[in-house]
């Protein structure tokens, strides 16, 4: 056995548990306003933190030790202060920043109770459905990709598509196939009020998830939900369909595919927002791959294989197999990357 290896690894794996250990108290920073707090004051310590929040201050003294030693705060020895750095409140204290990263953390704990369903198909070879997969999984995979949506899709991704900004600025049918909580689609209606957006997905209580956030946050007259499945879902003629982050979820990609292009106008355009994959698989052994690797051992696949098809693609899929989904077998005459992120593939289709 070679000794170095040996404490190389073993380094790692205490590395990989402390950051697992502190899933829970990154989650109380954010669910208590306590890093919004520390952006605020600036350098502070326990009592001063304690009177602003007005929480108790020997737990804050704790909580602060253990962030310090995280390096999600800064310690000042010589005064016994703690900082949050502007650029670490940035993904940490404000909701509505584009890198905002508290919901990943969420998601985290959503994927981890997944585990006893997902130990059972690993000996039975089954899927595990949306409907029977942890409770908060759906709501905390929406707000993991919400930012990103927020920060790109209206802005940077749409106009990247060929004559499609115009086509909704004039008044374009679109669909958002998987819409999953509505998010993209509120986006856009937002940002587009002449064109008509319908949200669609198989699973029900997203879709109700959906419609509660359009009824709290005000009802958009060009925005609408329903249930439908990718692979039969109705109407024709639209000039855009939509998919964020869920070709890869579903059991039947292909009939998915052949369906939007049979629902697409003849100059209609179908937008695919994917994970970001390397054709390569050992391209992906990265930090992001390796979150991307987790999600999809722990839903994605189980989700896709519980589908009728189950071709199960995971999250890492990568462009080509993406293009032989959507061209070679969905039947798609030209299919781009128009843009991408260190967290997404955006590819453009066209029939």
């Amino acid at each position: 056995m070679d000794g170095q290896k040996l404490d190389a690894f073993l380094n790692k794996v205490v590395s990989d548990l402390g950051a697992a250990f502190s899933i829970a108290p990154v989650r109380i920073g954010g669910a208590l306003g306590i890093y919004g707090a520390m952006a605020e004051l600036g350098t502070t310590n326990s009592a001063q933190l304690a009177a602003a929040t007005g929480l108790a201050e020997r737990y804050l003294r704790e909580w602060l030790l253990q962030q310090a030693a995280s390096g999600y705060v800064e310690y000042e020895a010589n005064t016994g202060r703690f900082t949050l750095p502007p650029e670490h409140a940035f993904l940490l204290a404000n909701p509505q920043s584009p890198a905002y990263v508290m919901p990943g953390f969420t998601a985290a704990v959503a994927l981890s109770d997944n585990m006893p369903a997902v130990m059972q198909a690993f000996r039975t070879g089954k899927g595990v459905a949306w409907g029977e997969q942890s409770g908060c999984i759906a709501c905390a995979i929406a707000e993991f990709f919400r930012p990103g949506y927020r920060a790109n899709l209206v802005d940077s991704w749409l106009p990247v598509l060929d004559g499609v900004v115009d086509k909704l600025k004039a008044g374009a049918l679109v669909a958002d196939v998987g819409c999953g909580h509505g998010h993209t689609t509120r986006l856009m209606a937002q940002a587009f009020p002449r064109s008509r957006f319908i949200g669609m997905d198989i699973h029900a209580p997203s879709i109700d998830a959906a419609r509660l956030h359009a009824a709290v946050h005000g009802r958009i007259p060009n925005l609408e939900f329903e249930v439908a499945s990718a692979q039969d879902f109705g109407g024709e003629g639209f000039d855009l369909v939509t998919s964020f982050d869920c070709l890869h979820d579903m059991g039947d990609p292909v009939a998915a595919a052949k369906r939007i292009r049979k629902a697409l106008s003849p100059d209609g355009t179908w937008l695919i927002v994917e994970p970001f994959a390397h054709d390569e698989v050992e391209r992906n052994f990265t930090p992001i791959g390796r979150m991307s690797y987790a999600a999809s051992t722990m839903t994605c696949v189980p989700g896709a294989l519980a589908q009728k098809g189950g071709l199960a693609l995971g999250a890492q899929a990568g462009e080509r197999r993406l293009r032989e989904v959507i061209v070679d077998r969905g039947g798609f005459a030209r299919l781009r990357r128009a843009a991408e992120t260190p967290l997404n593939l955006v590819l453009e289709a066209r029939p």
